[in-house]
This record gives C-alpha cells, sequence and structure tokens, in this order.
C-alpha cells in the first residue's frame, strides 16, 4: 500500500521562507552589532587617586579591556577608565582606533602607580608597564601631571564588590 503525501500548500512555504529569512537576519544583525562592538556596556566604578575621587569607565573582561576607549573623539576632562586585568603580570597598552590623547598610570595589585606614559592617538606602538600590574588607568593628556598625581601614589578602589 503505498501512502500518499498530502501536498504542502505554497502560502505555507511562502510564510516558512519569510520566518526563516526574519530569524536568519535577527541574528545576523545581532551577531554584527557584537563584531563592532556596539552592544558592550562598561560599568563604571570609583576610585580615590590622591586628593581626587573619580567615576570611571570600568573594563574587567578581555572583551571591554580590547574596546577600550577605541572610536571616541572625546573624552569630559575628569573622565577616564580603569582596566583590570584579572591577575598581576606585565602588560602593555596602544592606541588602535582610538583617537583621544591619553596619559595610562599603571597600578599594581597594592593600588601603587608603578609608572604613567603618554599616548598618541592611532599610534600602535605597544606602551608597557614597568613590571607586574593588575590595573591600567587611562586619563585625558596631560591629567595625572596637572592633578599633581606621581608615580608611588595609591589608588583605592571604592565598590566593595570589584576585583581587586
Amino acid at each position: 500500500m503505498n501512502a500518499m503525501k498530502a501536498p504542502v500548500s505554497s502560502s505555507f512555504n511562502t510564510v516558512f521562507v519569510y520566518l526563516l529569512a526574519t530569524v536568519f537576519a535577527f541574528f545576523f544583525s545581532v551577531a554584527n552589532a557584537d563584531m563592532l562592538g556596539m552592544t558592550k556596556q562598561f560599568s563604571t566604578i570609583t576610585i580615590d587617586l590622591k586628593n581626587k575621587q573619580l567615576q570611571v569607565e570600568y573594563a574587567d573582561t578581555w572583551e571591554l579591556r580590547a574596546q577600550g576607549l577605541q572610536d571616541r573623539k572625546s573624552l569630559c576632562e575628569q573622565c577616564g577608565m580603569l582596566f583590570n586585568f584579572g591577575n598581576s603580570r606585565q602588560v602593555s597598552m596602544w592606541m588602535k582606533d582610538t583617537y583621544i590623547p591619553l596619559d595610562v598610570a599603571f597600578i599594581n595589585r597594592d593600588g601603587i602607580i608603578v609608572n604613567i606614559e603618554s599616548m598618541k592617538p592611532l599610534d600602535t606602538t605597544s606602551i608597557p608597564s614597568k613590571g607586574k600590574v593588575l590595573y591600567a588607568l587611562e586619563m585625558n593628556l596631560g591629567w595625572f601631571k596637572a592633578n599633581g598625581i606621581n608615580v608611588g601614589d595609591k589608588m583605592v578602589l571604592r565598590v566593595s564588590n570589584a576585583a581587586q
């Protein structure tokens, strides 16, 4: 006995193809937005640095550290970004796709600034820490000097749940 299959209507095929294309387009747009860095959101963290209390953006994952301040055209006077590397190690920073001239302070696990370096916009030269560090704090070029903050000064994280 041969079983006959009921014919599938062409309207069902059209709806199925349309739904499949919509789902594909949605997932492609989400993946593309993520690849472009559009979905990465920075939290903020409060730090004390000498006589200053600052609320800065916090890059504590690989993806956030990779994005950093890329593609920004400006940074407010008291704004910055604190990078947490997860464990103490020798690190280097660069300015790929970063348009703002910056200073970076490399900070060890005790919160002590071990070196401060200037970085030029769009320069892909690696700027290294002088020793093992847990953090790097990027601020506008000249900010550390203008605020009397030097190598040997201590940074204190003000958020109790921050990874130290």
